[in-house]
């Protein structure tokens, strides 16, 4: 895992393609901004997801323009 220092309005490129900006920071909460093409799938984690809860569908659904998991 790489890990990076970046203040707000700096941004981090991936591959020439992907482009992620810090928008705002404020207290412990970080807003990012990801630009990328339509094909690549961007799924979004909440460190408490990990499993799924009772009653609810483990799968998630999928992105309809890349039909990976969103």
């Amino acid at each position: 895992m790489l890990v990076l220092s970046r203040k707000v309005g700096e941004e981090v490129i991936i591959d020439g393609e992907i482009r992620i900006s810090v928008v705002r920071v404020r207290g412990n909460r970080v807003r990012l901004g990801i630009q990328a093409p339509a094909d690549v799938c961007i799924r979004r984690q909440n460190p408490t997801s990990n499993a799924a809860s009772p009653g609810t569908n483990p799968d998630p659904p999928l992105c309809p323009t890349t039909g990976c998991p969103s």
